[in-house]
């Protein structure tokens, strides 16, 4: 049973088989004084979401492809600091769709291991 939907652009698509939150600081500049201490600028916080699906019929590959192939997209998924659902904007990174079979009883493809990098604007 799903506790709560992954959505794309407001459209719930498959559950991906894992999602790995990445939470990270991004400084404008960071350097250590003569004593070696670290003295940082950080100016946001951001995330990127490693989302890895297993078996996709056709149409679900190309639901999730089109959902994330604008310039930027909106995901909402389930935050591990936030302890809540959270939509935010993101860009894609490289989007390889290998073949995992081609099912000749119900003459289609089945896609696998499609691994998407999100990463916060």
């Amino acid at each position: 049973m799903t506790l709560y939907n992954f959505m794309l652009n407001g459209v719930t698509v498959k559950m991906p088989a894992s999602v790995e939150p990445t939470i990270q600081d991004i400084d404008a500049k960071a350097s250590r004084d003569s004593n070696g201490k670290l003295h940082r600028d950080r100016i946001a916080v951001k995330r990127k979401l490693t989302v890895k699906w297993g078996p996709l019929t056709v149409s679900e590959c190309s639901a999730i492809l089109t959902a994330i192939s604008g310039q930027f997209f909106s995901c909402t998924y389930l935050d591990p600091q936030d302890g809540a659902m959270a939509t935010r904007t993101f860009y894609a990174g490289d989007r390889p769709a290998p073949v995992y079979t081609y099912n000749e009883a119900l003459t289609t493809y089945v896609w696998q291991n499609i691994q998407v990098d999100f990463i916060e604007q």
